[in-house]
């Protein structure tokens, strides 16, 4: 099992940043692939960005590429969403992913095993 805890999210006005993290505990060698998606109230989750454990390798959502970044910390088993140029769409909540599996899509959240809680972001105009 691994567990993934988020943190970071808050209201900030249009044109601000904030960082996400994910600290991931448990059986944290198995981990493939970690992601993020996204929530607003009535629309399904949909991805933001994934990042290989391993290679590093980035993955990104049209709708935000060019603003936000996502980066790893393997000694720390943490990875990161830097989101610049925030715009009042990207109020949603925001959720932390991992899988262990070498197959499936990066980009569907029906790929991902483990989930974290969620964090709230609020972007106001």
């Amino acid at each position: 099992q691994v567990r993934l805890v988020e943190s970071g999210g808050g209201l900030v006005q249009t044109g601000g940043s904030l960082r996400l993290s994910c600290a991931a505990s448990g059986r944290t060698f198995s981990i493939y692939v970690m992601g993020w998606f996204r929530q607003a109230p009535g629309k399904e989750r949909e991805f933001v960005a994934a990042i290989s454990w391993s290679g590093g390798r980035t993955y990104y959502a049209d709708s935000v590429k060019g603003r936000f970044t996502i980066s790893r910390d393997n000694a720390k088993n943490t990875v990161y969403l830097q989101m610049n140029s925030l715009k009042p769409e990207d109020t949603a909540v925001y959720y932390c992913a991992a899988d262990s599996s070498f197959s499936g899509s990066y980009y569907q959240a029906n790929r991902y095993t483990y989930w974290g809680q969620g964090t709230q972001v609020t972007v106001s105009s």
